[in-house]
């Protein structure tokens, strides 16, 4: 009789806050890296994003200008302007990782998906080079 008396009690607390929306909670993971990202000046932002580029398999001659994007799931987004000798100019969307790696896209490919687009909300302090 205990038994049945404490489930009653149980499912009518239950049944309390049903009229409330339920809170999606996330649990986000940052990289000592993605920290330090944000940590640097625009000379020394290049140098990181640039390393991003070339080990994606991708090249850059000079970024002229970079900064940061904002979230997207458990990653940072940077944007940098990549300048060349001969040819266009590109910028290349950097996804920075929780597990201190990144992820490289041509921005004009992710500019047709469901990713942000490649707009800089916060530019480091100094100059590029």
């Amino acid at each position: 009789m205990r038994h049945a008396v404490a489930l009653i009690v149980l499912a009518a607390l239950a049944g309390c806050n049903n009229n409330q929306p339920q809170q999606d909670r996330q649990i986000r993971v940052v990289s000592d890296e993605q920290k330090q990202l944000h940590q640097l000046d625009a000379f020394n932002l290049a140098i990181g994003l640039k390393r991003a580029i070339y080990d994606a398999g991708y090249t850059c001659k000079r970024i002229t200008d970079a900064g940061y994007v904002g979230t997207w799931n458990n990653l940072d987004m940077w944007t940098a302007h990549c300048v060349y000798e001969k040819g266009p100019a590109v910028d290349w969307a950097v996804f920075a990782g929780p597990d201190g790696g990144a992820q490289v896209r041509n921005c004009k490919d992710v500019d047709v998906t469901q990713l942000p687009k490649c707009e800089i909300k916060k530019r480091p302090k100094g100059s590029f080079g």
